[in-house]
């Protein structure tokens, strides 16, 4: 059921500055992450659509902010938004800068931001940039903000190098949840997308749905 709601996602707006996002009252759920961390991959393996976020050929060249909208027959009960990649060397520094800034501002004033999602390369670990987005959230966090950290690639890890990350990520996410994620071997999918789904209709769990849900007779 949660993975065949995300495969509702389809593109809302873009837009280069903040003023420019829509007001919106449904939940939004923010995907961040550096450049390369596989964040378009993410997006489309869990919405079941192979272009739905674009990746740049030039990464940190793509500066806008994507919204898509989440929900069926015609309707919108959540939005995925998928900001820009930060920390590649390649962009000017004012660039990455200003983008900092743009990022900084969208996860502390946007008001219906209910959830945040950081992709990880579990190779290279959290980075100095990933640990000042934890700092820029965590009063929001401590509010109720939900927060998920995303180790993408994991098939590129052995069983015992991904038990290993694992465990520390979850200490340095503090309170925030991890998982494991391969698009290639289709690992953390359901997990991930029950996560999101119960995030955005907290009023009614995947889990408690599938419990109410009539049996066949």
């Amino acid at each position: 059921m949660a993975l065949g709601w995300l495969h509702t996602a389809r593109f809302l707006t873009t837009a280069p500055q903040l003023h420019f996002l829509p007001e919106l009252d449904v939940p939004e759920i923010a995907f961040v992450g550096r450049s390369n961390a596989g964040k378009s991959t993410c997006i489309n393996t869990l919405t079941q659509q192979k272009q739905l976020a674009f990746a740049s050929k030039k990464p940190g060249r793509t500066q806008h902010i994507n919204l898509f909208a989440l929900g069926k027959q015609g309707g919108t009960d959540a939005v995925l938004t998928d900001l820009p990649g930060y920390g590649y060397a390649a962009v000017p520094k004012q660039d990455k800068i200003r983008w900092q800034q743009v990022m900084a501002n969208y996860l502390v004033t946007r008001q219906n931001l209910k959830a945040i999602v950081l992709m990880c390369d579990p190779r290279h670990g959290m980075t100095e940039l990933d640990e000042i987005l934890l700092d820029v959230i965590r009063p929001r966090v401590e509010e109720g903000l939900k927060f998920l950290v995303i180790l993408t690639k994991a098939d590129k890890l052995t069983r015992t190098e991904g038990a290993k990350v694992l465990s520390i990520t979850k200490l340095q996410a503090g309170g925030g949840e991890v998982r494991l994620f391969s698009a290639t071997k289709r690992t953390g999918i359901d997990e991930v997308a029950t996560l999101l789904w119960d995030w955005a209709h907290p009023d009614a769990p995947l889990a408690e749905v599938a419990t109410a849900a009539p049996a066949d007779t």
